[in-house]
């Protein structure tokens, strides 16, 4: 393994010089599960890693289904998949955040560091992008907050800055009658990476039509990608058997996955299809709502 420095600021303002002065010689050491591996392989050479584990700001974790959600970049992710108001209130971020590895892993593996990472196949991203959430990110030219669907660049890539680090993440408090859904494929029954990955949200009005929804796809394009076209089908509408198939018809259109190991293109796009229509009907039926 190459050698790298370390150091392990206290707070925000310490974190943020350290970036700021070393700039893309750095990388954030959030729980290490990737990064650590990523060094050893040589797929990444930082000469700098600063640890996040020590800057309150970045180990927050406030809110309830009222006010929203707050979650620091460097809070391990069994904290969010074992809280009883995350479970209830946000389910998809709550299973996304129980499929990240093994519970070793999540005992260790961040929010910030899976979408640090910023994998198209990130269990985490599409639960945080149907719910609206928000980023911030802190540099030594300040500190802003974005969509988390704004973020990405390509694989391995993300829009901010070297110099800049990710905080916490913010998720808004639902709408009343709301539910969510994260569902995955993967050829083992755990540890494995996305196939593809499906997040849906959805708001039902009095009347029962479905007032809004989000769906957003992984593992089918260099980035997450939300499915509008699927949206816009769902919007509107009485939900049916035969309207959670066209989602899924409609959800193919923004799929341009590659082939791999792990499945071909064409897989992925019959996947993209039966996954959202699944995970459709899935928050119909924390709804009340029964889609057969």
């Amino acid at each position: 393994m190459r050698n790298f420095d370390y150091v392990a600021p206290t707070s925000l303002t310490e974190a943020v010089q350290a970036f700021g002065q070393a700039g893309d010689k750095a990388r954030a050491l959030a729980g290490g599960t990737d990064i650590i591996d990523q060094i050893r392989i040589g797929r990444r050479t930082p000469e700098l890693l600063i640890d996040t584990k020590r800057v309150p700001e970045m180990m927050v974790f406030e809110g309830d289904g009222a006010g929203g959600l707050r979650i620091g970049a460097a809070l391990p992710l069994y904290r969010v998949r074992d809280d009883a108001n995350v479970q209830a209130t946000y389910p998809a971020l709550a299973t996304a955040s129980g499929l990240v590895g093994a519970v070793q892993i999540q005992n260790r593996a961040t929010l910030g560091g899976n979408v640090g990472n910023a994998a198209p196949s990130g269990d985490t991203i599409p639960p945080l992008v149907v719910l609206g959430s928000t980023v911030v990110i802190a540099g030594p030219r300040g500190t802003r907050e974005e969509p988390v669907e704004n973020i990405f660049a390509g694989p391995g890539q993300m829009t901010i800055a070297p110099d800049e680090c990710l905080v916490e993440f913010r998720v808004p408090a639902p709408k009343a009658n709301s539910s969510s859904y994260y569902v995955r494929f993967i050829p083992r029954a755990e540890m494995d990476i996305a196939v593809v990955g499906v997040g849906v949200s959805l708001t039902l009005n009095g009347g029962g039509q479905i007032e809004d929804v989000n769906i957003s796809l992984a593992s089918v394009a260099p980035t997450p990608v939300r499915a509008t076209d699927a949206e816009n089908v769902l919007r509107g509408e009485t939900l049916t058997a035969a309207l959670a198939r066209e989602a899924g018809e409609q959800a193919e259109h923004h799929a341009s996955p590659i082939s791999d190991v792990r499945g071909s293109a064409d897989y992925r796009r019959e996947l993209t299809k039966v996954l959202t229509r699944r995970a459709v009907a899935a928050c119909a039926a924390q709804l009340g709502v029964n889609v057969t």
